[in-house]
């Protein structure tokens, strides 16, 4: 199995980087290799799985400063400290009081039976602009491992229960002794006929064959704040796979994508439009209406409004995950010149631009007047 690449260079970062940093490597990553930007393409399925993964450790406080103090080992449960690097090959603690624990009189062993939590889960889905603007409450459907209904996860046939491995006693570890030309050493090793558990199922449940789990296609509602945008991540607890030994369920991590809009455009919470208006328009100003996500309000355009100009409208953005304030709207005026014109139409045009000498152009003079003045 390949050694897990360090969660930092996963994302692109070094050790130490701040929250939002982390935020930003994820989501530009995620984004790089997300699978419907690359469909078919396993390489890159498997990239924005460990894109996620890594994210899930890193924005946990909890769990970032663990896999700072211990790598890998701190937040998984079935890697041991050490990874092979700095402890000369041993792959842990476990390994190390393997080989040694029997040396030392009285020194007990660690058990490999303690429980384990279950497996997380993605899945990804899909919401509209507005959805994801105003929160939407979503039902996803997946498949996954849950406890098996018949034995409440004990994998014992109803009206049985586990009992204790006769082999290990309960220890979950049998122990040999080695002679060697230093004397007697004693090592253990997990219990085969057990796993490792302490206990056996003497009558396995029929419909999990003895596992305890089931696969099973489930419907989960997700709640969407309002705000989110795209490739967030929403984390439901425990609603992974069931743990193993009395372990907790794993996570689910809801990762959304946004649809483009239309017309909108977003950046950060606020939101940017382009609206086309005519010469007449910008020349004499105008009153206009302006849409937003929620309603349409009217703003008055001041005569001379020059193309490209943009003004903003407070309060008609989008709201902030974990706030209430707002984003802004920010509109465009985009000049509109007419492309079919009668010949009634081409002379009336022509008579204006007769009529409109240098001094209605402000640009235009002040244009003229630096060129006079590099000439000079």
């Amino acid at each position: 199995m390949a050694e897990k690449r360090d969660y930092y260079e996963v994302l692109g970062l070094k050790k130490g980087a701040s929250d939002d940093e982390i935020k930003r490597a994820f989501r530009k990553m995620a984004m790089k290799y997300h699978p419907d930007k690359n469909p078919g393409d396993k390489k890159a399925e498997e990239m924005f799985k460990e894109v996620n993964e890594a994210y899930s450790i890193l924005s946990d406080a909890e769990k970032k400063d663990k896999y700072d103090r211990f790598g890998h080992a701190g937040v998984d449960p079935n890697a041991g400290f050490g990874g092979g690097a700095g402890f000369g090959g041993f792959g842990g603690f476990d390994d190390i009081f393997d080989m040694f624990g029997g040396m030392f009189s009285g020194g007990q062993q660690r058990r490999r039976n303690g429980p384990v939590k279950g497996r997380d889960l993605q899945k990804a889905v899909t919401i509209t602009f507005e959805e994801a603007a105003f929160g939407v409450s979503k039902q996803i459907k997946l498949t996954k491992y849950v406890e098996c209904p018949d034995c409440k996860g004990t994998g014992a046939a109803e009206g049985t229960s586990k009992k204790t491995c006769p082999y290990c006693n309960g220890t979950g570890e049998i122990k040999t002794s080695q002679r060697t030309p230093f004397g007697s050493f004693m090592s253990s090793s997990p219990c085969s006929h057990c796993g490792g558990t302490g206990e056996v199922v003497e009558k396995p449940c029929e419909k999990c064959q003895g596992t305890g789990k089931i696969r099973k296609e489930v419907t989960i509602t997700v709640d969407i704040p309002a705000g989110v945008d795209n490739e967030s991540v929403i984390s439901l607890r425990g609603q992974g796979e069931p743990g193993t030994k009395g372990g907790p369920a794993g996570d689910l991590y809801v990762v959304i994508t946004v649809r483009p809009h239309k017309i909108f455009e977003r950046r950060g919470q606020d939101l940017w439009l382009e609206i086309p208006i005519t010469f007449t328009q910008a020349a004499l100003g105008d009153s206009i209406t302006v849409p937003t996500l929620s309603e349409k309000v009217s703003y008055k355009v001041p005569a001379g409004t020059q193309p490209g100009t943009v003004f903003r409208i407070k309060g008609k953005g989008v709201k902030a995950v974990r706030s209430s304030k707002m984003g802004d709207l920010y509109v465009k005026v985009v000049l509109e010149v007419p492309t079919k014109l009668s010949n009634k139409q081409k002379k009336a045009v022509e008579e204006m631009g007769k009529a409109l000498d240098s001094e209605c152009y402000q640009k235009r003079n002040t244009f003229l007047d630096n060129l006079r003045e590099l000439f000079k």
